[in-house]
C-alpha cells in the first residue's frame, strides 16, 4: 500500500468523496463491477467515476471485496486498520488547512484521551472544522460529517484501535477508541461515541440562530433532546457489549448530536 496512490485518488473529481464513503465502514462503496483495464491510456482517458476509482483502489490493495448486493453489485471495504490509517491520514492532511490549526490538534486530542472532556475539541470543530466541511461539495450533510470530524481529529493508531462501525449487540458502534493491549498502562481512557444529526429545517432555525444559542439551549429543543436520548440508549447498550468483549472496566460513553454543520451538542453518560 502506498499513501501516494490515495493522494492520486483524492485529487480526482469526487475522489475525496470516495475516501469518505469507504471510511463509514458500512459497505457504502458499491459498484456495478470491477474495472479490468488500467494501462497508461486507460488511466489518462477513462472517466474518473466511482467504479473506476474504487477499482483502482482495489487493485492497489487499499480496498477489498467483501461481498455482493442482491443485484450482484460488488461491495468494497477497507481491509484492515493499517489501510484505514492511510485513509484517515489523507483526510487529516486536507483539513484543517492552516498551520496553527494543525499544531493545535495533538493537544486537543491528548486532552480528550486524558480527561474525557470533549469541550475544547467540540469548540475547535465548531469554529474551524465545520466551516471547512460546509464549504466543500459533499453529497452528505448528516451525522456522517460529524462522525468524520471526530474520527479524523481523534485518530491515533499508536495508542488506540480506532474502530468505526464495529458490529456489537445486533447493531454498529459509531466510533470506539480502545487502547491497544501494549498501551493499557498509559493514562488514556477507552471511549465510545454515538452520533446523531438534526438538520436546521427540523428545528426551523437559521445557522446564525443556532450559533447564537448555548449548548444547554440547543439540548432542550425537543428534536435534539430525542436524538440525544436515542444516542445515549445505543451507547449504553453497545458499551456493555464492548466492555465484555475487551474486558474494559471504565469505558467512557458519549452521546453526540450535530445540529446542522454549525454546532455539536454532547453528553457524557
Amino acid at each position: 500500500m502506498d499513501r501516494g496512490k490515495l493522494g492520486y485518488i483524492a485529487e480526482l473529481p469526487h475522489g475525496e468523496d470516495l475516501l469518505i464513503e469507504a471510511l463509514t465502514g458500512d459497505d457504502r462503496v458499491i459498484i456495478p463491477q470491477l474495472a479490468r483495464r488500467f494501462g497508461v491510456a486507460d488511466v489518462r482517458n477513462a472517466v474518473k467515476d466511482q467504479p473506476f476509482m474504487a477499482s483502482l483502489l482495489y487493485y492497489f490493495g487499499i480496498l477489498t471485496q467483501t461481498g455482493r448486493t442482491d443485484f450482484l453489485e460488488t461491495i468494497l471495504n477497507i481491509p484492515n486498520l493499517v489501510a484505514r490509517s492511510l485513509y484517515v491520514e489523507r483526510l487529516q492532511e486536507r483539513w484543517p488547512a492552516t498551520y496553527e490549526d494543525k499544531t493545535r490538534v495533538p493537544e486537543l486530542r491528548k486532552q480528550v484521551f486524558r480527561t474525557g472532556d470533549l469541550t475544547p475539541l467540540v469548540a475547535f470543530i465548531e469554529d474551524r472544522y465545520f466551516p471547512i466541511l460546509s464549504n466543500r461539495d459533499y453529497r452528505w450533510t448528516n451525522e456522517l460529517m460529524v462522525k468524520l470530524a471526530f474520527l479524523t481529529l481523534l485518530f491515533d493508531d499508536r495508542l488506540y484501535m480506532l474502530i468505526s462501525e464495529t458490529e456489537m449487540d445486533h447493531g454498529y458502534v459509531d466510533l470506539s477508541l480502545i487502547r491497544r493491549l501494549d498501551r493499557r498502562t498509559l493514562p488514556a481512557l477507552d471511549l465510545l461515541l454515538e452520533f446523531k444529526y438534526v438538520g436546521l429545517q427540523q428545528i426551523t432555525l437559521t445557522g446564525e440562530q443556532v450559533r447564537a444559542k448555548t449548548m444547554d439551549e440547543l439540548a432542550s429543543l425537543s428534536v435534539v433532546k430525542r436524538e440525544l436520548q436515542t444516542a445515549a440508549e445505543q451507547a449504553r447498550r453497545y458499551g456493555r457489549a464492548l466492555s465484555e468483549r475487551y474486558g474494559l472496566s471504565d469505558l467512557r460513553l458519549y452521546a453526540v448530536v450535530g445540529v446542522g454543520l454549525e454546532r455539536v451538542v454532547w453528553q457524557a453518560l
